[in-house]
Parts: structure tokens; C-alpha cells; sequence
């Protein structure tokens, strides 16, 4: 099953290679798909790529590939054992966020990424992803520090490697802490907590077969 599933993944990949569904084909040097294991119980989802992981067709290269993998060993983990993917596939001009109507034309990669490696966390990566994912206007900075019941599994909203890269000791601090969330989740020592009323408000449970278009508020 697990090959079968590699299978589809790889010719998703060969789909989104030859995507021009949006402007963002424009002016790409690559599209940065993803990487991992499909049998990963982790997968991290940020925002799109930047100009190296654009140049190299990788996602989260350089100081930020670099401290994720670090937080990843904290945890008795390796880039190698978890998915990592992007809201978009195409690096936005001047990394600026992706629009709307980039995002719509995007979203199957990343809902199908996301039904075939099946997680048992997701972690988002940034403010941006997070928002998205969790259909809140709600920052990171008051949604991160805890998991949430998210289409049947778990979601753990951090800081993108970036903002500890920017933001010095404590903002790495907040990533640890998030990160031992993960590493708790999969031991089972850590159950889910509902959201406070002043939080968010999550995707709707009635239907989770239904396209999946709550993970971009449509």
C-alpha cells in the first residue's frame, strides 16, 4: 500500500511539474513540490518556496533547512523520516504572499500531498500556513503552543525556522517547545485541546470527505 501511494505521489509530482495553472508558472526556475517519506507520521506544511529552494527545486534549503533539521535531531527525528510541502508550489515574486486565486488553482497538490502520506501531525510553518490551514485570522503567535483536532488528526501550529533565525533565543525557545508538542503527540502523551472561545474556529466535522476546501476557507 505504501508503494502504491509512493506511486501516485511521484505522478502528482509529474503533474505539478508541467502546471501552468497560475501566474506563478510564469516566472518560476522550479516547482518545489516536496520531499520525504510517504510513510511519514509528520508532515510540515509552510507558505512556498523562496529563491533557493526555487533554484534547486527543494523545499526549506539553507540556514532554514539547516535549523529544521537540528530541531527535527532534538527530537529524535531526521529530515529523511517526515513530509515536507508548501501551500503553493511556485516561488511568489519577491516572496510576497500568495494570492487567492494562486492558492485556489494550488490547493489539490497539497490536499492530495496531504491524503496520500496521511500524517498523524501536521505542523504548520509560519503565520501564513497556519491561518490558511486552520481558517483563522488568529496569529501564530496566539494559536502556537498547543495541538489541535484537525481533519482526524493532529495540527501543530510553530514559527517558521526563519523568525528564529531573526528573532534570536527565545523565538527558537517557542519552536523547541512546539516541537517537543510533535515528539509528545506521537508518544500518546499528549491529547489534543479544544480551542478557547477567543482562538479560532476549526474546520467543520459534518463532512470531512467534502473536497477538503476548509483547509483554504472555501
Amino acid at each position: 500500500m505504501s508503494a502504491e501511494r509512493a506511486l501516485e505521489l511521484a505522478e502528482l509530482e509529474q503533474r505539478a511539474a508541467v502546471c501552468t495553472a497560475c501566474r506563478l508558472a510564469e516566472h518560476r526556475t522550479s516547482v518545489v513540490f516536496g520531499t520525504g517519506t510517504v510513510a511519514a507520521d509528520v508532515m510540515f506544511v509552510g507558505e512556498g518556496p523562496g529563491q533557493r529552494e526555487d533554484e534547486l527545486g527543494l523545499p526549506f534549503v539553507g540556514r532554514s533547512g539547516d535549523l529544521l533539521e537540528q530541531l527535527l535531531d532534538e527530537i529524535g527525528m531526521a529530515r529523511g523520516d517526515v513530509y515536507i510541502g508548501n501551500v503553493v508550489k511556485c516561488r511568489p515574486p519577491k516572496n510576497r504572499d500568495p494570492q487567492p486565486d494562486e492558492i485556489d488553482a494550488c490547493k489539490g497538490y497539497l490536499r492530495r500531498q496531504l491524503e496520500l502520506v496521511d500524517p498523524a501531525v501536521v505542523v504548520t510553518l509560519g503565520n501564513f500556513a497556519t491561518k490558511l490551514l486552520l481558517r483563522t485570522e488568529v496569529g501564530i503567535t496566539r494559536t502556537r503552543g498547543r495541538a489541535y483536532t484537525w481533519w482526524g488528526r493532529h495540527l501543530v501550529p510553530t514559527f517558521h525556522p526563519a523568525a528564529a533565525l531573526r528573532g534570536g533565543p527565545a523565538r527558537l525557545d517557542d519552536i523547541r517547545a512546539d516541537f517537543a508538542i510533535v515528539r509528545d503527540l506521537l508518544d500518546g502523551r499528549l491529547e489534543p485541546t479544544p480551542p478557547g472561545p477567543d482562538a479560532l474556529a476549526e474546520p467543520a466535522e459534518a463532512d470531512p470527505q467534502a473536497e477538503q476546501l476548509g483547509l483554504f476557507g472555501g
